[in-house]
């Protein structure tokens, strides 16, 4: 397996590998509309390829784990200031979890968000996350508070919680 900076011929496996584990994680937390409508407001190829070609300090660009030629893991981050990193997506291929694939893209972005100076990286996840919230606490990722989710209705009720962990 190869973990690498994505490329605009991985954009479709992104794309799928978000949307699957988008279902996957978010079933029974979210409804399937809204589920369906960040799918197709993140994770379409355009916007992906997009983002692939865009880099920045807001936004440091996607990584993907890749065997055999298909995507089998995304994700990717920024800072929100000098030395605050953020880790804004990470999925696997729902039938390729627990085989190491998301911590070794969470070490890819972590090592480019340290090249890039980041003191402490943060996480939000949907409350009652039960794949991400043991994930990032198992790798150092403290509970920080509970705020509204990004992106949602203000009146659906989501909470996001953050984490955060200090990197050395």
């Amino acid at each position: 397996m190869d973990i690498r900076i994505a490329q605009p011929e991985d954009a479709a496996g992104i794309r799928k590998v978000c949307a699957a584990g988008n279902r996957v994680t978010y079933a029974g937390l979210l409804p399937e509309k809204e589920i369906e409508r960040v799918i197709g407001k993140f994770y379409n190829e355009a916007r992906i390829r997009e983002e692939i070609g865009n880099t920045n300090q807001d936004w440091n660009g996607w990584f993907v784990a890749v065997d055999e030629g298909e995507v089998l893991g995304a994700g990717g981050g920024g800072f929100t200031d000098d030395t605050v990193a953020e880790v804004y997506v990470l999925y696997m291929d729902p039938k390729r979890k627990y085989q190491g694939i998301g911590t070794k893209l969470l070490k890819a972005i972590t090592e480019d968000q340290k090249s890039r100076g980041a003191k402490t990286q943060w996480v939000a996840v949907a409350k009652g996350n039960g794949m991400a919230i043991p994930f990032y606490e198992a790798r150092g990722f403290e509970f920080q508070y509970e705020e509204p989710a990004y992106d949602m209705p203000e009146d659906a009720g989501h909470i996001s919680v953050r984490y955060m962990r200090h990197l050395l």
